[in-house]
This record gives C-alpha cells, structure tokens and sequence, in this order.
C-alpha cells in the first residue's frame, strides 16, 4: 500500500480509502490511485485486512459431493448473490460421513470467514453444525428439515402434493413410487408424503422401487414397476428419465399406460421422451434467500428464517388420464 501511495503521490490513508470506495476522494486523486495500483499488480492482503478490521467480507459454504443439479444450482446462486453483495464465497465440498463433514467445518473455520451457509441434504449434518459452536450466523439451504429454525428450502411436502393431485385428479388409483436414497432428508419427505396420500385416500401401496437419485437406478426401477400400476412419481426428473426408458423397452407407453411425474423440473425435462411433467424448486431463488439471510444476521442475529418457497407443477406430455 506504501508503494502505491509513493507512485500516485498520495498518503496511504488515501489508497484505503479509495480501496474501501469512502466518498469525498477527488476523481483525479482516485484515478491516480487506481492507476498506481494496477501499475504495480497490487492485490490486497485480505489476512492483513482481516486482522485489522475483525472481518473478512467471507461466507464460508459447505456444499455436498455431488454432481446433482438442485445442490449445484443452489450453490451457483448463493456464490452470484455473495459477490454481488461484496462478500468473497469460499467453497468445499464434503461427503455425509461425519469426519469428512467436521473437517470441511475446520477447513472453513480456520479461514476467519464472517458466516457460514450449509448445503445441507441429510440431517446429521445439520445436527453436526448445530453441535458445533461457531460463533458466527449460520444459515442452512436445501434441508427442508422443519426443525432448523435456520433453514432455507422448498416445500417438500406441498410440492409431493402437487404432483399426486394431478395424477389423481385425471383417474389414476394405482400408484407408484420411485424413492430417493434413504436418509436424504428430501428423499424421505417426498415418501413420507407420498404414503400418507395413499393412506388418506386408501389406496394400495405398492412396495417402493429404490433409487439413489441416477437415470440408471431410474431404469432399474422402471424394470420392477408392478403392472396394475398407472402412475409413477419418481422422487427426481433423472430417476423419471431412466424409468421411462425402461417402460418403453417393456412395451409400454408413456403416459397410455403409464403416466410418469418428476421432481425438480430440470432444464433437460422439457426435452425427455416424452417431455416430463414435473415439479419445479426454485434453487435460484432459495440460494439467494439464504445469502440474504446470512447478510440479515450479520446485522440483526436474531433474523429469523424466511417461509419456505412454494414449488408448482410444470405439467408436459408424460401424464394423461389411464385407459378405461
């Protein structure tokens, strides 16, 4: 900072000021700093800053292993959103095993970061960062686990709804469910509410096809369909996508025989064969609110989390009512 002071004739009060945009600095006398600084490659020593100032302008995010479009959606907005707000996002990602996820928590930590957001897909982990005392706002995103007051998400519950009223509303008595993987806390949401809609109209229930959330478990699963079976829900647009490929291979059609509903409503859904009925989240906008949120607490700690979003159903050429 010295020597960018030297080189535009200024002090360094001066280069911090102009380094923090404070008003009241004569355009000349910035251009000249902004010019001094780019002369000479400067970049600041954010270690320095953070010890000078107690803040680091970072948010820590604890994302999952996983190439999946919702976490990674999210996780784009939520970097976008930091930026934008001038905060520097620092990313790792860890699996569900808990030593991986308290070493992603000491990685972050360890880095003086003003606040942390988790991308949270399964319970535990939460239950490990609720356990640690960090010290600093945390927020979570994607859990949809009601009992994080820190949480932001979309609803699970009324979006599984969604999409069993409207392969009800057309006819169909016989369904089927494609899950996700156990202990995902979505994945066990959208079965629970899956089976008290079958319950609450007393309609048989068909054993589960399990997935872990791939077009090939998909496939798997469309193998094992029971034949009474007009409707399928599959807890993800890829699982949906394989399910329907081994439909065909049966010789059956989608949606004549058998009507097909995903969840999430992936870019790709529209363009599946046939085009998937599914139900769209909103992970644009549920990293943003989380970001939001955490920026809120850095203010006022006691922020509460906002309601959870409302999803809503894209409906395309992969339902119809049943034969008969």
């Amino acid at each position: 900072m010295h020597d960018v002071a030297a080189r535009a004739g200024v002090s360094h009060q001066t280069v911090s000021r102009v380094l923090n945009d404070f008003p009241g600095i004569r355009p000349g006398t910035r251009q000249r700093v902004l010019d001094a600084i780019e002369e000479l490659g400067y970049r600041r020593n954010l270690a320095a800053r953070t010890l000078a100032t107690g803040k680091s302008q970072a948010i820590g995010v604890l994302a999952p292993e996983t190439p999946n479009y919702g976490p990674m959606a999210t996780l784009y907005a939520t970097e976008r959103t930091a930026v934008k707000a001038g905060f520097h996002p620092l990313i790792t990602t860890t699996s569900h095993d808990p030593d991986a996820v308290l070493e992603g928590l000491d990685f972050l930590l360890g880095r003086s970061i003003d606040a942390l957001l988790v991308v949270a897909q399964s319970p535990h982990v939460t239950e490990i960062v609720e356990a640690m005392n960090t010290g600093i706002p945390v927020a979570y995103v994607l859990t949809g686990h009601p009992a994080v007051g820190s949480a932001v998400a979309v609803d699970q519950v009324a979006g599984t709804r969604l999409a069993l009223e409207h392969l009800y509303a057309l006819g169909h008595r016989h369904f089927q469910h494609i899950a996700g993987p156990e202990g995902f806390t979505e994945a066990d949401m959208r079965n629970e509410t899956f089976h008290a809609f079958l319950k609450e109209r007393g309609l048989t229930a068909y054993p589960n096809l399990e997935g872990d959330w791939t077009p090939d478990s998909g496939f798997r699963a469309g193998l094992q369909l029971a034949t009474e079976v007009t409707a399928l829900f599959a807890a993800n647009d890829q699982m949906a996508q394989g399910a329907m490929h081994a439909l065909r291979g049966r010789g059956l059609s989608v949606p004549m025989d058998v009507s097909v509903v995903g969840f999430d409503d992936i870019p790709e859904a529209a363009h599946f064969y046939p085009p998937l009925t599914s139900v769209h989240q909103d992970f644009q906008g549920a990293g943003e609110q989380a970001v939001a949120l955490l920026l809120a607490r850095l203010e006022e700690p006691s922020t509460p989390a906002p309601p959870p979003l409302r999803p809503w159903l894209v409906e395309r050429s992969s339902t119809t009512r049943p034969r008969g």
